[in-house]
């Protein structure tokens, strides 16, 4: 049999590795694999490992107070060496951009085994711009040798860099496979906040914020954006999971604390977040998932960077890369709010991420690039 070892450890890769990980206990007699987490983010992680119901077989438990980018790849590279070693998989699988992602691929190669790189080939071309996330993708590529790419755009990019086409399979993201698992008709929120929104009557705008170079400045200017729009449209109720970064929430609670219909809530748990993305109007975020993620549910994103490695949704027309300025993101929301044709063309456009089948995809190449199966792989091509 063939030995994987998945490898996260935050909850963004958790919420994406979770469907491929139960895809792959499938295949006893074939794969045998097994789930190592560093827990660079513990809390978190935790709250995906138990919705998803997965045990990790190693949990190096590596996160500190206060830790720093130093912290995390240093004890994160010793202890999944540790873990290879005593494993010696045929395949290590790391997702996206984490620093755990890069330390685990830079420990595989030090040990000389392969690498899948799962939601590869997305690119900014501005090193800073997500930072670190946009450095950890590129020196993940260049360790990986096999590329989950999520579209056709990412495996251009990866062409561009010189890898092979062959090592490239074009696979739709696994956070759709996630998302659409977990939202459920008829949800019914436990948060007494969440529950008593009138979501017929009232459009949500869910706001998330949480990126180093948003910090200070143009955070402030989201949100004294956001006051502007709440004050001048009685129908809109703000709902807004605030991140624990204390440089996220001082300036949150002095522009946004006490304001009438701005819900200010703790960071949710992936499934009541993502019925919750099911149940706003519209998203404003610097995330990059959410980027994926509401378009699949028909919901438009404005996006609060002034970059993006998802430009497909851009081009798609599922989102709009507003930047920060106070100006911009007012207008950009209020065109939403009055102009239901624009709106209708963002919450209608074809999603050009995923159908729910990406984690069938990869391990569909695996079986085919392991000569497990002579099953021929089949790319994701978007509707």
């Amino acid at each position: 049999m063939l030995k994987i070892i998945t490898v996260f450890g935050t909850r963004p890769e958790a919420i994406k590795m979770a469907p491929l990980v139960k895809e792959l206990a499938k295949c006893r007699g074939e794969i045998d694999c097994k789930v190592a987490v560093t827990a660079q983010h513990r809390e978190m992680l935790d709250q995906v490992l138990a919705l998803f119901e997965i045990r990790p077989d190693y949990d190096l438990d590596i996160m500190r107070r206060r830790q720093t980018l130093f912290d995390i790849t240093c004890r994160a590279l010793a202890g999944l060496r540790e873990v290879f070693e005593a494993e010696k998989p045929g395949l290590v699988l790391v997702h996206g951009d984490t620093t755990t992602t890069f330390a685990a691929a830079l420990a595989a190669y030090y040990l000389q085994i392969p690498v899948g790189h799962v939601e590869a080939g997305l690119r900014t071309r501005d090193k800073f711009s997500p930072f670190p996330e946009e450095i950890n993708r590129r020196l993940t590529g260049a360790l990986a040798d096999l590329h989950f790419a999520p579209t056709a755009n990412a495996r251009r990019n990866l062409l561009g860099e010189g890898v092979r086409g062959e090592n490239i399979f074009v696979t739709g993201n696994t956070v759709i496979d996630a998302l659409l698992a977990t939202v459920k008709p008829g949800y019914i929120f436990a948060d007494p906040v969440l529950s008593r929104i009138d979501y017929e009557n009232r459009r949500v705008l869910l706001i998330t914020t949480h990126r180093r170079e948003n910090l200070g400045g143009p955070m402030r200017e989201i949100y004294q954006a956001l006051r502007e729009v709440v004050e001048n449209y009685r129908d809109v109720e703000v709902v807004f999971p605030v991140h624990k970064n204390p440089a996220v929430r001082n300036v949150v609670s002095e522009e946004l604390g006490g304001l009438d219909r701005v819900r200010l809530i703790e960071p949710l748990d992936y499934q009541p977040f993502a019925n919750l993305i099911k149940h706003s109007y519209l998203v404003l975020s610097d995330s990059g998932g959410l980027q994926e993620e509401a378009p699949a549910l028909g919901k438009p994103v404005l996006v609060l960077r002034g970059t993006t490695e998802r430009p497909e949704a851009v081009d798609a027309g599922t989102v709009r890369l507003v930047g920060t300025g106070r100006e911009t993101v007012v207008s950009e929301t209020r065109r939403l709010l009055d102009d239901s044709v624009f709106y209708g063309k963002m919450a209608n456009a074809a999603n050009p991420y995923g159908d729910g089948f990406a984690s069938k995809r990869i391990i569909q190449a695996i079986k085919h690039k392991f000569g497990i199966s002579g099953e021929t792989f089949e790319e994701f091509r978007p509707c």
